[in-house]
């Protein structure tokens, strides 16, 4: 396994769809598990619990590439550094979401083009999160509708090469599952050097323990929380994160 990072970011999900906070299983808009009410009254919950960060996707502007960008105004509101995602396909949507307050940016299906990828790494800097959403071995776009025929580790490769901060990796397959994260990918990936973040499938502490151990420098976490498989604050002490 991989060392450890010094430090270990928890970051509670707060995904919208139709103005509703919710989970999804599996990415799929027809199978909400939870239904958490209002995101901004969720953001106001996390941070309440601890959150350092937040991680908001509006879902309604992955499936559609057409996002709220009043949503991420009243989530960063809450006083909380946001990063954000959510059909931001273009540099100009990108630096919308900054102005609007995220302090990162996630782009997904944008990162599949080869002129915008090192563009955006060259402007963002820091605040770029390349989300890497695999499913069945290869990359997923537009929402998870799409599978490309771009491997995980070669869109890695890329992303290191063009200068990009970290990557969001998710097994689609196990998001809002609870059955556990794809370890195995989270190393392959986390082999590339680029900071990893984790995402889907994770149920337990043992789990957000398991991704630090393989070299993950943060885990997103939601339907865990949501259904109550454990609190914010106990993870963050398992990983030794927990703020003051």
């Amino acid at each position: 396994m991989l060392a450890c990072k010094d430090t270990f970011e928890v970051i509670p999900a707060v995904d919208v769809l139709d103005g509703r906070a919710v989970r999804l299983e599996r990415g799929r808009r027809d199978r909400i598990t939870v239904d958490a009410g209002d995101p901004v009254e969720l953001a106001r919950r996390w941070a309440a619990e601890g959150a350092l960060r937040l991680h908001l996707v509006d879902l309604d502007g992955a499936f559609s590439g057409r996002g709220d960008r009043s949503l991420l105004a009243r989530v960063a509101s809450v006083g909380l550094p946001v990063q954000a995602g959510g059909g931001l396909r273009t540099l100009a949507a990108a630096e919308a979401a900054l102005e609007d307050g995220a302090d990162r940016v996630i782009i997904g299906t944008a990162a599949l083009d080869r002129s915008l990828l090192p563009a955006a790494a060259a402007r963002f800097g820091k605040s770029l999160v390349v989300a890497v959403d695999v499913r069945d071995g290869r990359v997923a776009v537009e929402g998870w509708r799409r599978t490309a025929s771009l491997a995980p580790l070669e869109l890695a490769r890329q992303c290191a090469e063009t200068g990009v901060a970290r990557l969001l990796v998710t097994s689609t397959a196990r998001d809002g599952t609870l059955a556990g994260p794809d370890l195995e990918l989270l190393e392959a990936m986390a082999g590339s050097g680029l900071p990893i973040l984790a995402a889907g499938g994770i149920g337990t502490t043992d789990d957000v323990v398991a991704v630090r151990d393989v070299g993950c420098e943060g885990a997103v976490v939601g339907s865990a929380l949501l259904r109550g498989r454990f609190r914010l604050r106990e993870a963050q002490a398992a990983v030794g994160a927990n703020p003051a």
